[in-house]
């Protein structure tokens, strides 16, 4: 199983994975041609793509689901109230393309199988997935106003995460957001903090050298350097050693990871 970030952070979201006979996207909330040049930087045609998977409605995530569906013909996946949500934004899609993927669901995308999981957050009906192949295991979670005992039973035991680190508390405290903004994003619907991120990490890894990347940072409220910094500390008040029981990996809201393998 190969994957990469194409995408990361407030301004827009996408993950690309791909296996000997699957190729698909976890959203497209950048536009369809900046997808098809992060596609191309790691080596991966358009055209190959055979699913786009939607977590929720939100603008930073399927910015680019229209373009690139209609251009290739690529079927979407989404549970029924996102695909309310979400039809008026992203236009019309051919019946043929329109699937429907609900929470708790699990379905077997060739040699691939993905389980969909609900998460805490302020869409209609948002999604998380867990990716296995073989005997590896990608748990990609973002978007969360908290981590539940459940949605962390099923992000377990993965071999890599992609996982959010959102904002320091403090720098959105002092930003200039609103108010009901700030009240927002720190809520249960919201998103994790640097800190919140660390803490839900300490409870998931075994300490089996696993890869996490954190993912969806804030452009405003966040640096990838603080959010390394915060969760590394968490971890290691845990006793969990950054570098050598798990390895932190950096993401971007402009360009994409390298393809990795699991």
């Amino acid at each position: 199983m190969r994957f990469s970030i194409l995408a990361s952070g407030s301004t827009g979201n996408a993950i690309y994975i791909g296996t000997e006979r699957m190729s698909l996207l976890i959203d497209v909330g950048i536009t369809g041609k900046q997808a098809e040049a992060a596609l191309k930087e790691i080596g991966v045609q358009p055209q190959d793509l055979q699913a786009i998977l939607v977590t929720h409605e939100h603008v930073d995530h399927i910015k680019g689901i229209g373009v690139l569906a209609r251009r290739y013909e690529i079927p979407v996946y989404a549970n029924t109230k996102t695909w309310e949500a979400m039809e008026a934004q992203i236009g019309p899609i051919a019946e043929k393309q329109r699937r429907q993927f609900e929470v708790g669901e699990t379905r077997e995308f060739a040699d691939l199988t993905v389980q969909s999981f609900g998460i805490s957050h302020d869409a209609a009906e948002p999604m998380g997935f867990c990716f296995y192949h073989g005997k590896k295991k990608l748990s990609v979670a973002t978007d969360l106003g908290y981590v539940s005992e459940r949605i962390k039973e099923t992000l377990r035991g993965a071999d890599a995460y992609i996982f959010e680190a959102n904002h320091d508390v403090e720098m959105l405290r002092m930003s200039q957001y609103p108010w009901s903004v700030k009240r927002r994003i720190l809520s249960d619907v919201g998103h994790l903090s640097n800190e919140a991120a660390g803490e839900a990490l300490s409870d998931l890894l075994c300490g089996q050298a696993e890869r996490v990347y954190l993912a969806h940072l804030s452009k405003e409220n966040n640096l990838m350097e603080l959010a390394q910094l915060t969760v590394k500390g968490v971890l290691e008040e845990r006793g969990l050693r950054v570098g050598e029981d798990v390895h932190l990996r950096e993401t971007y809201p402009h360009r994409p990871t390298r393809l990795e393998e699991l």
